[in-house]
């Protein structure tokens, strides 16, 4: 686009103030992701499972072992693993569901309105979870499925309109600093939270009713700060999208449908979606299962474990702007790799801790923090280098089928290991090979192939 004669080209302003703008839905969703998903669900739910199982409802009460199951649709299950069973289930609906939204947003000039729509529905969800109570683990069940769905579905259309906001050269950068202001976003809240948790004596409530707060905080937050991406971002028509006949729900199964037997042409972008199916799996499930491996592995209490996820969130803060200066000079798919390795480093080193070693859990914490912003930020924008054009939100929609929270085979292996031998320890151990394979597959990823295969521009740095 070029300015009229006697006029500054604003072009680029315009574009940075929506870059700002789209940074605040991380800043949103992160509330979710770090205070409800990754710290205070998991193991509340497991301790409500545990209630309806065994009968347990005093503090004194968690100290004891948990013998009995769940009994679901006649199948015994584990109090210790029905959180990863469901997320499982989670992500089985969203392999289904959020392909179906991503061509429907390809197809649609509302995307911002698509995006905020399932924040929102995702955000009612989440303050719901306040109600769940005693030993009501179903409602924790349908709120979580919900709540996973609803996340999934919003940022399959949020990271698409990376695409329309960034330069190829400026998306490592956008995509970190957004995971970045994401993970500070997430510490603020989770340290108001921590307070609230650790204080609870002093504020006259008890620890279930703190959590319950927090949760409930969490969800205000995600709704609350969707509002500056939804005013700020601008609605663009849809480009180089092949007509459908029929309405918009069959033209959304025709261009899937077109699109899953194309994706033979871009063998190189399929490599990575590979890649990152295994390797994000290993993420997430790190991601899902810390707070239960350190509450009944390790021993450690609610408040410990708040520290510790707050910790690794401003950790995550600067590793994330770190690895996308890295990504300047070095290439995304280099940083990423050398990520991979740290996190086999991270897990070997989680089965060796010993219980209640504070310091070691901590120093663990920090290894996480580094590798988790940075590796999950660039593997956003070196994706969205490898999408043709007018697929992103459909091609996202695959990508955010094993996105954070969302995983399946990760968490799948972890619950079966856990149950078969009764100890987390193997369980954690086990996500090593999600690194590895994922790791060998990324390796095979030519950038520049793939990039052009796509029709896109390349970067300066692949």
């Amino acid at each position: 686009m070029t300015a009229p004669s006697g006029f500054a080209d604003l072009t680029p302003l315009a574009r940075a103030r929506e870059q700002k703008a789209w940074y605040w839905y991380d800043w949103a969703n992160s509330a979710y992701v770090t205070t409800i998903a990754t710290v205070l669900f998991a193991p509340y739910l497991t301790s409500v499972a545990e209630q309806a199982a065994c009968g347990f409802v005093t503090d004194e009460d968690k100290g004891l072992k948990c013998e009995a199951n769940l009994h679901v649709l006649g199948l015994a299950v584990s109090p210790g693993s029905l959180v990863f069973y469901v997320i499982t289930l989670a992500t089985i609906v969203s392999a289904l569901l959020l392909p179906v939204v991503g061509a429907a947003a390809d197809r649609s000039a509302r995307k911002k309105a698509i995006m905020a729509g399932f924040a929102w529905a995702g955000s009612i969800a989440a303050g719901l979870m306040f109600f769940v109570t005693g030993s009501d683990w179903q409602l924790g069940v349908v709120l979580l499925l919900v709540a996973n769905i609803c996340l999934g579905s919003s940022l399959v259309v949020y990271d698409a309109i990376l695409c329309e906001i960034a330069l190829p050269d400026e998306r490592d950068r956008v995509s970190s600093r957004g995971w970045a202001l994401g993970y500070l976003g997430g510490g603020l809240l989770l340290a108001v939270n921590l307070a609230v948790v650790t204080l609870h004596d002093s504020l006259g409530i008890d620890t279930g009713l703190a959590v319950r707060l927090s949760m409930l905080s969490a969800a205000v937050w995600w709704a609350a700060f969707t509002v500056i991406p939804y005013r700020g971002i601008r609605n663009r028509q849809p480009t180089a999208v092949e007509r459908e006949p029929g309405g918009l729900v069959r033209q959304s199964f025709g261009q899937l449908a077109a699109t899953l037997r194309d994706m033979r042409n871009y063998p190189m972008t399929l490599t990575f979606l590979l890649a990152y199916l295994f390797y994000n799996d290993g993420i997430q499930t790190v991601i899902a299962s810390a707070s239960v491996y350190g509450d009944k592995q390790l021993g450690f209490d609610t408040s410990v474990l708040i520290a510790t996820i707050l910790l690794v969130q401003f950790v995550a803060f600067f590793g994330a702007l770190l690895f996308g200066r890295l990504a300047a000079s070095r290439g995304s798919r280099r940083v990423i790799l050398g990520g991979l390795v740290m996190w086999m480093l991270v897990v070997t080193v989680g089965y060796f801790i010993p219980e209640k070693n504070l310091p070691l859990f901590l120093a663990l914490a920090v290894g996480i923090g580094l590798v988790l912003g940075g590796t999950q930020a660039l593997s956003r924008s070196f994706f969205s280098q490898l999408i043709p054009r007018g697929r992103e939100a459909e091609y996202f929609s695959l990508y955010q089928a094993c996105e954070r929270g969302t995983s399946w085979l990760g968490t799948l292996v972890f619950g079966l290991v856990h149950q078969w031998t009764d100890s987390y320890r193997p369980a954690i151990f086990a996500l090593v090979v999600f690194f590895v394979v994922g790791g060998l597959l990324l390796h095979r990823v030519d950038p520049r192939r793939g990039i052009a295969e796509a029709g896109n521009e390349v970067p300066r740095v692949v």
